[in-house]
């Protein structure tokens, strides 16, 4: 008894000596960062307000390296979503960073603008979708609730990935064999996006053109365009599609009756991309036998899991819609420290670790490197794109979808008039 006592005792004071010196070597590596920082002389910092997608791309050491030691930028990125950059004043204390003071006086309901006294403000935009860009460069609506913003100096393009859906062989074969999906230089491509829909508009059961395991209709599964931006840039190209590319007002209150109808046959939808993603990979094609997302996430996965990824590599495909539409990662800079970070960001090598890690492509059809290095089937350039839709006709869809009288009434008073 008195020997495992004392062994109890060593095992607990091992255990607290493995701990210290974890938390040791811990602070021995952010010290050495901070050395690190500290030996690069004339460091600027400039603050980002940063729209979600690329958080990682951005932490990643060898960009963060590459801004301090090679462009003297100490660029910090802060979480905005791509709404509250228009609805909310522009200033770090708004996400409970900056001067706390500020934060404590907002929390109790003292209002601020990018205009106020002592807050701290943003050198730059950077969105994950191009729609918030141009949208920030307009003048607020303040009847609409919309805050003051920042003048635009200039900024552009960035960071782009494109809209794809994931399936799996078995699948895919059967789309094949209905003359929907053909195979070109490697890749699949969705060359029929009408037919498709059609399926899935007609609740057509899946073991109608061959897989009698899936018990369920036609269906590709996406995140809610209503709450979602992947949701909405998606649904933007089922419109564009609808419309044969023409988007005009007339065009568009004749189909969105029938892009409702695909939307409520839809089904459960996820409000994350992350969410719907990690789905698809856990329950197989039998709980998700396609799904929208981007074509980032795979290429991510395959770096952050390359266990996990071996796992399903022979089984999952990538198809490209005909037509499909970027997410177009913008950056809009409001004074020379943000123009600097802009063409930071421009540098090859930057580029590179934005496309071989994390999916991202530059470039305006998206092919300024070597797509072989990401190990997947995947085209070197997206050449059949739809332009994306401006915020306008996104909150018309997005409006009439969930059901806003305004928008309801407009759209359908259109098609009785008719």
């Amino acid at each position: 008894m008195k020997n495992k006592k004392v062994l109890g005792v060593i095992i607990f004071i091992i255990l607290v000596v493995i701990v210290v010196l974890l938390k040791l070597r811990m602070d021995i590596e952010n010290g050495d960062e901070v050395l690190a920082d500290e030996h690069i002389k004339g460091l600027t910092t400039v603050y980002v307000a940063t729209g979600g997608g690329k958080e990682d791309f951005l932490a990643d050491k060898d960009v963060q390296k590459i801004l301090k030691e090679k462009y003297k930028l100490n660029v910090i990125f802060d979480n905005w979503s791509n709404g509250k950059t228009i609805t909310a004043p522009l200033i770090r204390e708004y996400v409970g960073l900056g001067n706390q003071e500020i934060v404590k006086r907002m929390e109790n309901g003292e209002k601020f603008t990018i205009r106020s006294e002592g807050v701290t403000k943003y050198d730059a935009l950077f969105t994950s979708d191009q729609r918030f860009y141009d949208y920030y460069k307009l003048q607020p609506n303040k009847e609409a609730g919309e805050s003051d913003r920042y003048a635009v100096q200039g900024g552009g393009l960035t960071l782009n990935t494109p809209v794809v859906i994931y399936s799996w062989k078995e699948v895919v074969d059967r789309l094949e064999a209905e003359e929907i999906v053909s195979l070109k230089d490697g890749v699949y491509y969705i060359t029929d996006m009408n037919k498709l829909m059609q399926y899935v508009l007609d609740s057509k059961p899946w073991k109608e053109i061959g897989l009698s395991e899936l018990f369920a209709n036609v269906n590709i599964a996406s995140t809610d365009p209503v709450t979602s931006s992947p949701g909405a840039t998606y649904y933007g190209i089922l419109l564009s599609i609808l419309c044969g590319g023409e988007i005009m007002d007339e065009k568009v209150n004749e189909n969105l009756p029938k892009l409702k109808e695909f939307y409520i046959k839809s089904g459960y939808m996820n409000n994350t991309p992350a969410d719907l993603f990690q789905n698809y990979l856990m329950s197989g094609m039998g709980g998700k036998p396609m799904i929208v997302d981007y074509e980032k996430s795979m290429i991510d996965f395959s770096n952050a899991n390359p266990e996990g990824f071996m796992q399903v590599a022979s089984n999952v495909r990538i198809l490209y819609p005909i037509p499909t539409m970027w997410n177009s990662h913008c950056f809009a800079y409001f004074n020379e420290n943000g123009k600097a970070v802009y063409q930071a960001l421009e540098d090859p090598e930057i580029g590179q670790i934005a496309w071989e890690r994390y999916g991202f492509r530059t470039g305006v059809t998206g092919g300024s490197y070597d797509v072989s290095k990401v190990n997947l089937p995947v085209p070197q350039t997206i050449t059949s794109v739809v332009t994306s839709l401006k915020m306008d006709l996104y909150n018309k869809l997005t409006g009439y979808l969930s059901g806003k009288p305004e928008y309801v009434e407009e759209v359908e008073g259109t098609i009785d008039g008719e």
